[in-house]
């Protein structure tokens, strides 16, 4: 029987454990339906001050980090908020016996913002990541030592696991079950949970919201800059006309800011705006380049999937509202 050790982190996302649990169940569910024993034995590992929110898990060992013994498999869920930086800090005490289990042989996997504890153990330097997309920013400036992948769904790296956003996290358990089960019990509980076995990527659920509070004036009267003159600037240097600064210096100061560069943030912001006019509108793709400050349809095609993964008629397919 597989130890699956499942972190009760303080403010974990409620939803998160509640799908891991369900999952991990069916599996066992599986097993015992054809007369064997349950495959995986779960533990809901605890910190001193971890609290169980209000759910309720009698069914399932309960046990403090000194009571856990060695784990074969560690599942780190995402966390409630957004406040990440809050969330790593009040699970400190998880980090030292995330290392130990690790040495010890266990694998570890994060599913969504859990990434950012797993980072934090110092775990995924060197190794391959992804968590939400719309923390990646976050992530990729807080943990520069880590192969950080924002567009991929799942990662594996050295017995290591993490998992993008939201129902990227069934893609991971469907992983997870192949490598301990076998691939037909993975198929058989993607059906049960309706999953899609092949999406690989997650880039076309991001959204581009750059944080302006950074503290940096000067950037921030740039950002604005940029997104209010998107469609009529030809070039970035049009933009830059109107910041009373070198080049040089905004350059630099934009970078270390934003995390991205000022043609990055002005490309972003164009996709951006393109994706809401093909979820909003019946503008035809030539309209949608001319409104989002492109003048190459070649330029425009590329540079959408290049941000979102996906052509612009494929993104409208998907995401605009079909008519009643």
């Amino acid at each position: 029987m597989i130890q699956v050790g499942l972190l009760l982190t303080n403010k974990y996302r409620l939803l998160s454990v509640a799908a891991i649990l369900d999952v991990f169940d069916t599996v066992n569910s599986y097993y015992k339906n054809n007369g064997e024993a349950p495959f995986f034995k779960i533990n809901l590992i605890r910190n001193g001050s971890s609290a169980y929110e209000g759910a309720s898990f009698e069914k399932y060992s309960s046990l403090s980090l000194n009571e856990s013994g060695q784990q074969d498999l560690v599942l780190i869920p995402a966390f409630d908020g957004s406040d990440l930086n809050s969330s790593i800090h009040n699970n400190l005490e998880f980090l030292p016996w995330m290392q130990q289990q690790y040495k010890k042989g266990a694998e570890l996997a994060s599913f969504c913002t859990g990434a950012f504890l797993l980072a934090a153990s110092g775990l995924l330097n060197g190794k391959s990541a992804t968590t939400h997309v719309n923390a990646s920013q976050a992530f990729s400036s807080s943990f520069p030592d880590v192969y950080f992948k924002p567009d991929k769904v799942v990662t594996i790296d050295k017995g290591i696991y993490t998992s993008g956003g939201a129902t990227s996290s069934f893609h991971l358990m469907l992983t997870l079950i192949h490598n301990y089960c076998n691939r037909d019990l993975a198929i058989h509980i993607a059906k049960i949970f309706a999953i899609d076995m092949n999406r690989e990527q997650q880039s076309y659920f991001g959204t581009f919201h750059p944080a302006k509070d950074h503290g940096d004036e000067l950037v921030v009267k740039t950002q604005l800059c940029i997104e209010n003159a998107y469609k009529e600037a030809v070039t970035i240097e049009d933009i830059l006309q109107q910041i009373p600064s070198s080049r040089r210096n905004i350059v630099r100061r934009f970078k270390q800011a934003t995390g991205n560069t000022l043609i990055e943030y002005l490309q972003k912001t164009r996709i951006e705006a393109a994706k809401k006019l093909l979820e909003q509108t019946n503008f035809s793709i030539l309209e949608i380049m001319l409104h989002s400050g492109y003048n190459d349809l070649k330029t425009f095609r590329q540079l959408f999937k290049k941000n979102s993964g996906m052509t612009p008629k494929d993104y409208r397919d998907k995401f605009k509202p079909k008519a009643a």
